[in-house]
């Protein structure tokens, strides 16, 4: 079995000024929330094409699909700054659940207050959503379709060229001292060969930049908290629309299987910090080993899916719920699973950012909190050289074995497994990015079309 390691996310990281529309242009203060400045001249609508497109276009894990929201609302918009941007990355980086669908969430919420959070946030989950149910359904009455995965093989060729983009990128802009270099060489050995849990790296390198840095030489800001009262209010109101539901479900319905699975993936919104794999990793263990809910392959191939569609790789919780669902009542019950899993997964990684975004400015203000966030970026490039170099192991590899030496492991594929037709795949969509500098667009639909091609 292949072997599930922790990562992370990417965004591009570097110094500017704190508003890319630069300090004359109009703003307005969204009426539904204490959102700071939003930009007037971008609508609601416009917006929410710019939202639905990343939501069918995040192929590839939370790396690529921040790397396609930096290049949609940050270098081609200018929506958010390069450091409005990174500041909430690391923010969502030390957030249980998915990074890349809260930063979706923060963003919109910058833009637009409350309804611009939930419209970009729903906006990232719900084509994955839908193409995930529709697969789990596929999947329990037909099985694995041929032409289907040799689609998605191709698709996953493109996405490590998009991933190494990225992180090429990344590395530019992050790494500007030499002490960030060596925070992003330690992060990626100690993830990568000693399995150190990602929270422990972040914390780390947090630690490391606070102690580190120098606020005798910086000015600090003025910034006010926000209100607590405001706060307080916000999260009882989120609270009471991500438990309410599963305690009618329980006590006043009595359906045990729906309330299990609620109970069940909210206990895992709570203690799964570390990003989308730290999530999954964990997810798997107790689906399959303690709770006996799905069998090992089964499960494996849920992964499969999640990986193969757009939107957050934790979708593969809505695979879970619905597989558990419809072995006990059928088609109709499994999609109240789905649903139940959706409702319990994707409603508290909105109250974070809705209770903690009004204070990342706050947060990132402090001079010291600042030297800890940028040493956190540094620890994300190793973090990310890990996701990347994992991505490419499992692609290329069928059979790839853990073998211990001491206090590390490594990774061992089996060179008699190796794909040929996803290295040529790679090679042209390589082209296509570093020569020809095609767009995503271009590179996922060659990368799917020769998929389908080799795989005929």
């Amino acid at each position: 079995m292949k072997q599930i390691q922790r990562n992370g996310a990417a965004t591009h990281h570097h110094t500017s000024e704190p508003n890319a529309a630069g300090p004359d242009a109009p703003v307005s203060i969204a009426p539904e929330s204490i959102a700071p400045e939003s930009i007037a001249t971008v609508s609601i609508a416009e917006s929410s094409r710019v939202w639905a497109k990343i939501g069918l276009l995040s192929f590839g894990g939370p790396a690529a699909q921040i790397a396609l929201m930096h290049r949609e609302i940050v270098a081609q918009r200018g929506w958010l700054s390069e450091q409005q941007f990174t500041n909430a990355l690391s923010f969502c980086m030390l957030l249980p659940g998915p990074e890349a669908m809260q930063l979706a969430t923060y963003s919109g919420w910058r833009l637009h207050g409350v309804r611009g959070g939930l419209l970009a946030g729903g906006l990232f989950i719900l084509p994955g959503a839908l193409v995930m149910l529709a697969l789990a359904i596929g999947y329990v009455y037909f099985g694995t379709i041929g032409w289907v995965e040799s689609l998605f093989t191709g698709l996953k060729a493109g996405i490590a060229v998009i991933v190494l983009q990225a992180l090429i990128k990344l590395a530019k802009r992050g790494l500007t001292h030499f002490m960030d270099w060596l925070i992003a060489i330690a992060g990626f050995v100690g993830i990568f060969f000693a399995n150190v849990p990602f929270p422990l790296i972040i914390a780390s390198a947090a630690l490391y930049g606070f102690f580190a840095s120098h606020p005798s030489n910086d000015q600090r800001s003025d910034i006010p908290l926000p209100d607590a009262r405001t706060s307080c209010l916000t999260l009882m109101q989120w609270m009471a629309l991500w438990w309410v539901p599963i305690f009618v479900i329980d006590l006043l319905v009595g359906d045990d299987q729906l309330a299990a699975i609620g109970y069940f993936f909210s206990q895992l919104a709570v203690v799964t910090f570390g990003g989308a794999y730290a999530v999954l990793a964990y997810m798997a263990q107790d689906v399959v080993g303690h709770l006996g809910w799905l069998q090992p392959g089964t499960m494996m191939d849920g992964l499969g899916l999640a990986e193969s569609t757009p939107g957050p790789l934790i979708l593969v919780t809505e695979f879970v719920g619905f597989i558990t669902a419809f072995h006990t009542g059928g088609l109709t019950y499994g999609i109240a699973g789905a649903l139940v899993a959706l409702w319990t997964t994707f409603i508290p990684c909105f109250l974070w950012i809705f209770v903690g975004a009004p204070y990342i400015e706050w947060l990132t203000n402090q001079p010291r909190l600042r030297g800890a966030l940028a040493a956190i970026m540094a620890a994300v490039v190793g973090v990310i050289a890990n996701l990347f170099i994992w991505f490419v192991l499992n692609i290329l590899f069928a059979e790839i074995a853990t073998e211990p030496y001491g206090p590390i492991s490594i990774l061992m594929p089996d060179v008699t497994t190796i794909n040929l037709a996803i290295i040529a795949i790679a090679v042209i969509c390589g082209v296509l990015t570093f020569w020809r500098h095609a767009g995503l667009f271009t590179i996922l639909a060659s990368a799917g079309l020769l998929g389908l091609i080799f795989g005929g």
